[in-house]
């Protein structure tokens, strides 16, 4: 794949004091923290801790009720999930949403809906320049399937893979976007152990490689451990911790959120 770095530049995605509330219940509570260009930021937390409700508001989804998010300069709080997307920000989700009967390159393609800049009419008539930017788009569906090893599997039905390979279209797919920052939803959740490995593997070139910040939320440590460069620890819905994998890994209030008993 040509490692050419996200088209859109790097940035810094600001998450300022942002509180949610549902019905009373506070979801989020004042939560800040910086994913740095071409980072890995993990966010983590015991079950509850508000770390899904931190992803709906980064990709549009949930409105918070106060906070801000940025991304470089621009303003993304309050804009629709079209919007947010169109500003580069990608996601992944941890239940599988792929068209049962497409194959992986037709899944891939609706990736690169939003930049196609070829109207209907061009299309529907077959003009030269509707054809030229359908290859091109192709070529691109190419060059990431082979970066994430599913070069093989194009012409495959993406609903008939096995479940770890259709994780693997998910993430695909969320690259065919172009995006400045992907936003992982368990991504290694249910795959076997080469499985992991494999997409670990991919998630770290995707940082080294292209230079895209991933915000990552993952219950397994040890991926997390060995991909983030900074990790943010959530606990009923208040930011406990944040800092470097070392660092959290042996701060008392994380250890007290997991085990749910004082440190010795």
């Amino acid at each position: 794949m040509n490692t050419n770095r996200s088209p859109y530049g790097a940035a810094a995605l600001r998450v300022t004091d942002v509180t949610v509330r549902f019905a009373g219940l506070t979801a989020l509570d004042s939560v800040s923290f910086t994913v740095e260009p071409g980072s890995v930021h993990a966010v983590i937390g015991p079950n509850g801790a508000g770390k899904s409700t931190c992803f709906n508001v980064l990709s549009g989804v949930c409105r918070a009720n106060s906070g801000s998010v940025r991304l470089g300069d621009t303003e993304l709080t309050g804009l629709p999930p079209h919007r947010v997307a169109a500003l580069g920000v990608a996601r992944t989700f941890q239940n599988l949403a792929l068209p049962p009967r497409a194959t992986v390159a037709d899944s891939l393609l609706l990736g690169r809906h939003r930049l196609t800049r070829t109207g209907f009419l061009a299309a529907g008539l077959r003009l030269p320049s509707a054809a030229r930017e359908a290859r091109a788009h192709l070529r691109r569906v190419h060059e990431i399937a082979a970066f994430v090893g599913l070069a093989d599997d194009l012409e495959k039905p993406a609903g008939a893979l096995p479940y770890g390979q259709q994780k693997l279209v998910e993430l695909a797919r969320a690259l065919c976007m172009e995006p400045r920052v992907l936003l992982l939803d368990e991504p290694v959740a249910g795959m076997t152990a080469d499985e992991r490995r494999a997409t670990a593997a991919v998630i770290a070139g995707v940082r080294d490689g292209l230079g895209i910040s991933i915000v990552l939320v993952e219950h397994d440590m040890g991926v997390v451990m060995r991909l983030a460069d900074a990790v943010t620890v959530l606990d009923f819905g208040r930011r406990i911790a944040d800092g470097t994998p070392a660092q959290v890994q042996n701060d008392p209030a994380v250890v007290r959120a997991y085990l749910g008993a004082p440190t010795p």
